[in-house]
């Protein structure tokens, strides 16, 4: 009966012991390592933003739990004790909206900007009688968000030094404060800078297509529907094979961008275009009919020209993607000319065919006149 006694006194001891354990061990934990919470005053700034206002504050520090540390007050015995570990009162992202909101009203009509805090922290080491010298580090990076994509407009950092009688946390929130103000007064400064000509803060997009030509004619023929293709024009020795002629005519287009006033201007040379060091022809295949066949080749290619035209200027294109839809309407033009041409060659026999001849005839001088490059007749 007594030695069950005794088993049961031992185990309702070790619970005792377990209990106090678990009570007692954060509490030293704390005391070992204090922590002072600096609160940011309000202040309104002597600006207020035109273009933007700050939407979101990101904290993407590596170590969000503190923003650094400080030199103690000496304690009674004279001793100082460890360093003084501190953070911005609700937090670095948290604390620095609320700033931020108190600073200027935020008209949210304008431009939504995000501001990531990457680096912000204050550190003090001993420096002489018995004063601190502290150091201050805030570093930023500011865009906004386009299709849930962060679009990085750029960087900011301030750094600042100060040397203080150590004394409460508190002291230094000035110090602080000025930091994210010099951070504000930056961001508003740049933003007023590039607002007019930075193609990523631009709002609009406007597109000109023209026809690229030049004074003096070289090789390359460009076209122009008052100067048709000559067999004067195919400048290649004749090649082997069973056709007569051959053409290579072309379509590219030079892009020029400036932004002006928050408006992408885009610029496009349409070039459709013709060497003549790439075209040959037979002696016995120069004909008037042949020659009309090879030059509704390089009208075939002025057709889906104007329909490249047409296809980007019906595009609603934006300053973070012109250069896509520029492209997909340049590679489908390409697609287009390459299925004419084959189809035309295909239905007129590469010109024997003289029906079918005056059928595409018929067909491409309507559309010529349809899309304004050849008059009516009247």
């Amino acid at each position: 009966m007594l030695s069950v006694k005794l088993a049961r006194l031992k185990i309702h001891v070790v619970s005792i012991m377990a209990v106090a354990f678990v009570a007692i061990s954060p509490a030293f934990k704390l005391n070992t390592t204090p922590v002072a919470f600096i609160e940011l005053q309000k202040q309104r700034l002597t600006f207020a933003p035109k273009d933007f206002y700050i939407a979101r504050i990101d904290d993407e520090r590596a170590d969000k739990a503190l923003i650094g540390s400080l030199l103690p007050v000496k304690n009674v015995s004279g001793k100082t004790d460890e360093m003084v570990k501190v953070d911005l009162k609700g937090g670095a992202a948290v604390a620095v909206k609320h700033f931020v909101d108190n600073s200027f009203t935020a008209d949210k009509t304008l431009r939504p900007i995000i501001i990531k805090i990457t680096e912000f922290i204050v550190l003090e080491s001993h420096a002489a009688n018995e004063r601190a010298d502290g150091r201050i580090s805030l570093r930023i990076t500011f865009g906004y968000e386009r299709d849930e994509d962060f679009v990085k407009l750029g960087d900011y950092n301030t750094t600042s030094t100060y040397q203080r009688n150590t004394g409460p946390a508190q002291q230094v929130e000035p110090l602080l404060r000025n930091a994210i103000t010099n951070t504000l007064t930056y961001l508003d400064s740049w933003m007023n800078k590039q607002e007019g000509t930075n193609i990523k803060l631009a709002k609009k997009v406007k597109v000109i297509c023209i026809d690229y030509t030049e004074e003096l004619e070289g090789d390359t023929i460009y076209y122009d529907i008052n100067r048709p293709l000559k067999w004067a024009d195919f400048q290649l020795k004749p090649q082997s094979g069973k056709f007569g002629a051959e053409v290579f005519a072309g379509l590219g287009y030079n892009e020029s961008v400036s932004v002006v006033n928050g408006t992408v201007n885009i610029k496009l040379d349409i070039k459709v275009y013709l060497p003549k060091s790439a075209c040959w022809v037979r002696y016995e295949a120069m004909t008037n009919s042949s020659l009309v066949h090879e030059q509704h080749h390089f009208d075939i290619v002025k057709i889906v020209g104007e329909h490249f035209k047409k296809q980007i200027l019906a595009e609603k294109l934006t300053s973070g993607n012109y250069d896509g839809p520029i492209n997909m309407a340049y590679f489908d033009a390409l697609r287009e000319i390459n299925t004419l041409q084959k189809q035309y060659d295909t239905e007129t026999g590469h010109s024997t065919n003289t029906y079918q001849q005056q059928l595409w005839n018929t067909r491409i001088e309507r559309e010529l006149q349809a899309l304004g490059i050849k008059p009516f007749k009247s």
